[in-house]
This record gives structure tokens, sequence and C-alpha cells, in this order.
């Protein structure tokens, strides 16, 4: 994409879906010219298609594990004994030359079980950074001889930036295990993660988790607002080449850019993928034995079709695992969002649930037909990442003359995708869309066991200025599995809003002839409000659920 489409890309961004203003502020505020700013990444001596190549020569070869490489007494370790290895501040990248932005670097060991390879580029070309024990403290650790004598590198790195305050430099992104990295914008904590891609998640195969093995981080100079890092991306399957262009700010602003090249046919390809916790929130009316209301980094899913329509489903924490597809030809964006933003509805002093940031996915240019995917894994303790959302890309299927699929040729697997994306890391405030939220989403029993009750809440500027006697109406859609029996729509006087409130009576298991309820079932949701029912524009979200009676 050329520089001036790309820059014209991130204006119309702001009509789209979360307000790109101060973003774009930062953008704006550039100096040299916004445009300036774009070309100077490319005359840089090191870009994307250098890593393609690399990465295109390494899809051609046999996979090799680079794990082994890492002593055992380092893997080892406990986790108080690894927490005390500390990078040296006063021996951050670029500190003694003042730059805006620094590096600092993660010891290996523990978890991390590989190491990578860091290169800096400047003007005179690339150098591989050395690893040195210099660089850490050990704290009570009795073993820095046996790392002065092994041969190590990093495991990851960390970027810092004046984020908050203009005297103090603060982490803004981590880029650390397998192909996982996060960031924060101004005032937020870490929450979610992302990765560089996702390689069949939630299949009876198994899950395969590439890791990025070398990373080039350009240089930057004494005014910049941006640093830009390139990966290399490895596993079994397939190898890739990332550039990501970090923008610090009220909201952190990646730009991603990556070109994937397969070994081998998989059968879930993530593109984009999110990575999250949800324990427990306003649905389940807390957890008996813990005080906290509400536990997670992220409390729903958004996603926003070819058309314009939003669809919003809160996460859950079920008894089984949980896989949802959302239709999503030619995506406009999807994220998790964390919009509960109150301590009180968390009331965690260390955790500071209410701080964790949104990430939104914002496709550059067409990704074609494909499909989000949500995936909820059951989880007991808030440690646990048990959410998972990406984009998963359409195969190409041709068919034969007697209409049955044709393999795919070892050529057309072998051919690179490309994709590229904006992620924004914001601390969710005021309104997502423009048409009415979902603002809650609550369960009750029914009449019988059979019977479920729903109860949404809806909130917008518009819906909120219809007088109660306002003849909306309501469509709803109940899945195989249960029929609806009761809704009722009323005013919410105390908020403004509106509240939706639905019965659904579940069918009986046909085998047994009883009232015993298949507990191996979904039974998919779904309502959204409407000025009239031959009006078909909406008012609201598209509310979603998968029940597990």
């Amino acid at each position: 994409m050329k520089i001036s489409a790309l820059f014209s890309f991130l204006l119309a961004g702001a009509a789209m879906i979360l307000p790109l203003g101060q973003a774009l502020a930062a953008l704006d505020g550039m100096d040299p010219t916004v445009e300036e700013f774009w070309e100077s990444e490319i005359q840089a001596p090191f870009d994307l298609p250098d890593v393609e190549s690399k990465a295109r020569s390494l899809a051609a070869k046999p996979f090799q594990d680079t794990a082994g490489g890492v002593p055992d007494f380092l893997l080892k370790v406990s986790y108080d004994q690894w927490r005390e290895i500390r990078f040296r501040p006063e021996k951050s990248q670029w500190r003694e030359e003042e730059l805006p932005f620094e590096l600092q670097f993660f010891h290996p060991g523990l978890f991390y079980n590989k190491m990578v390879i860091i290169n800096l580029v400047t003007e005179d070309g690339v150098r591989e950074l050395p690893f040195s024990p210099d660089l850490f403290s050990y704290g009570e650790n009795d073993f820095q001889q046996k790392v002065a004598s092994a041969k190590l590198s990093f495991a990851g790195f960390r970027i810092h930036y004046p984020l908050n305050k203009p005297d103090y430099k603060d982490e803004v992104a981590v880029f650390l295990g397998a192909s996982y990295f996060r960031a924060v914008g101004k005032g937020i904590q870490y929450g979610l993660s992302a990765r560089g891609i996702a390689l069949d998640t939630a299949l009876p195969s198994g899950e395969e988790f590439p890791f990025f093995q070398e990373y080039w981080i350009v240089k930057p100079n004494a005014s910049s607002k941006k640093l830009t890092v390139f990966a290399l991306l490895n596993s079994p399957s397939c190898t890739g080449a990332y550039k990501f262009v970090i923008i610090p700010g009220p909201e952190t602003v990646i730009i991603a850019d990556c070109t994937i090249f397969l070994r081998k046919e998989v059968a879930k390809l993530g593109i984009a993928p999110l990575t999250s916790m949800f324990l427990y929130g306003e649905t389940e009316n807390g957890m008996p034995g813990d005080y906290r209301p509400e536990v997670h980094d992220s409390d729903g899913l958004l996603i926003r079709t070819s058309e314009g329509n939003y669809i919003w489903r809160p996460l859950a924490n079920q008894r089984r695992l949980g896989v949802s597809t959302f239709k999503a030809n030619n995506l406009q964006g999807f994220g998790l969002l964390q919009r509960d933003g109150v301590f009180d509805h968390y009331q965690d002093l260390e955790a500071r649930y209410e701080m964790r940031p949104s990430l939104w996915i914002q496709p550059i240019g067409k990704w074609g037909n494909g499909q989000v995917e949500l995936i909820e894994i059951p989880s007991e303790k808030e440690i646990n990442d048990n959410i998972v959302a990406f984009y998963v890309p359409a195969k190409k299927v041709e068919v034969g003359p007697d209409g049955k699929p044709i393999p795919p040729k070892p050529d057309a697997i072998k051919e690179p995708k490309r994709f590229s994306y904006i992620m924004r890391w914001m601390k969710h405030q005021g309104k997502s869309v423009p048409v009415a939220e979902a603002v809650a989403t609550r369960f009750a029993k029914g009449k019988t066991d059979r019977h479920k009750r729903t109860i949404v809440d809806f909130e917008g500027a518009l819906i909120n200025q219809l007088p109660a006697d306002t003849g909306l109406s309501t469509e709803i859609s109940v899945g195989e599995g249960a029929r609806l029996v009761e809704k009722q729509l009323m005013k919410n006087e105390v908020t403004g809003g509106w509240r939706l409130a639905f019965e659904i009576m579940l069918d009986a298991r046909d085998d047994l002839k009883s009232a015993f309820i298949d507990t191996s079932r979904v039974v998919k949701l779904s309502a959204l409000l409407k000025k009239g029912d031959n009006i078909p524009d909406p008012l609201s979200v598209n509310w979603t659920y998968h029940l597990q009676p």
C-alpha cells in the first residue's frame, strides 16, 4: 500500500470504529510531516522484503527447532529465582544517547527455552546485539559464573518510551515467548496479548505454536515518535516475515505487515490472534468464595462486518470448550474489549482489571472471505489465558467434475499469504459504536428447569432519547435445541436505556424421551433492536451468545 493511501486509510478509520482521534493527533504532530515519516521507513537500509527473503529461504528447508540451547540449570530454576534475574536499567540500549526510545532485554530460562537473535539496524547497516551477563543482576542466585561460561542469547525484549511523563520512560511494549507480544497506551496496564499467528487452535490434532526466532530493530533518531521492529517467524508448518511500526500514545498504535510461507497445508490459519483471560463477570453474579464481583482482562468480542453492522459477543467461562464462528467476508474490524472500566466492579487493588486495555484490529485493504473465530477454554484460575480470537481466511477450494474437492497443489500451498492491519491498544472510554450497545448480559432460571431467562440491557444516544411508548421492535433468533416462548422490551427509566428480557425452553433429549437436558449441545442466541419490523437498519449491535445448557 502506498504511503498516501495508508495515511488516508488511517484518517478514514476515524469514522469506522472506536475513535482514532488521539492516535491520529499523535500522527499529525510528527515532525517531519507524516508522509515524510512513512518515506523514512522505506529509505531504511533494511525492510520487510529482506525478512521475506529469509522467510522464503527458511520455508524451503526442513524445520529445525531452536529449543535446546538454554542450559538445564537455567530451565530448572524456580519462578522466584528467575525473577531475581533483572536487567540493569542503566545498561538500556540508547540510554547514553538520550534517544526517546530505549530497549531492555530478557534473560533465557524457566519458561523461556528458546533464545532469539536481536539485531540493530542503523544507517551503517545491521549488527547483532551480543548477550552479556553484565547486562543483568542475578540477586541471590549463585549461577552467574555458569552463565558467563555458557553460550547464550536473549529470550526477548521490551520497549520503553516517555508515555505518561516526559521525564520517565515507561514500558510500552514487550516481545517475549513464542510469537507473543503486548502493548499499552497512556494510563493503562498490561492485559491481553497478541501473537504473530495461530495454527490449528482448538483442533483435536493439537495446536502448533510458531515462534519469532530473530528480530531487527531500527534505531530511532532524537525526534522519533515511532519504533520499527522486524521479526522472522518459524515453525514446523510455516515461516513468516513481520514488520511492526509501534507508535506509543494515548492509544498505542501498531501497524503490522506480515507475509506467511507455508511448509505444508494447515487445517486452520489464525490471522491477528488475540489472547486474553475471562474467569467470571456480571453474567455469573460473582464466584462463591471470592470477594471480587468480576475477574477478567476482556469482557467481550466486537466485530464490524463489511456492511457496517456490529456483532457483540459477551465472553464466557463455561463448562466445556466453546468455539464460536462469525462469517466476516471483507471484515472491517474485530477486537477483544475491556469495556468495564469501573474499579467498583472488580475491587482488586493489585490486579486493577479496570485498567486493562482493549485491542482493536483494523484490516488494511480487503482480506476477502473468511470468519472470525472465538475460542473459550474452561478455566478455574485467573493466571490462565483462556480466551482466543482471530480471523480465519477461507480456503480456496477447487471442485472436480465429480463435485468433490480437489486437493491443493504443492505450488498453491507455497504461495505466500500477506496481511496488513492496524492494532490499537487503548483504554475503553465511552461508546464503541454508533448504534446502541449491549452494556450488560445476565441469565436467570425460568419457569422450569428447561426454561432459561436472558436479560440484555441496551444503551445508546439515540435509543436513550426515545420515550417509553416508542414502538421499538426486537429481532430474536434462537438456534437449534430450544425455542422462544416469551419476550419483553421495556424502557429502563433509571439508565435511560432499554431492557430486553426473553425466555427460551430447551428441547428434551429425543433418545430418552424424558425431561433430561442434553448437556453436550449449544444453543445459539442473538438479539437486536430495530425502530420497526419493516425498517432494516438496526438500532443496536447484534448481541450474540452461545448458551451451554
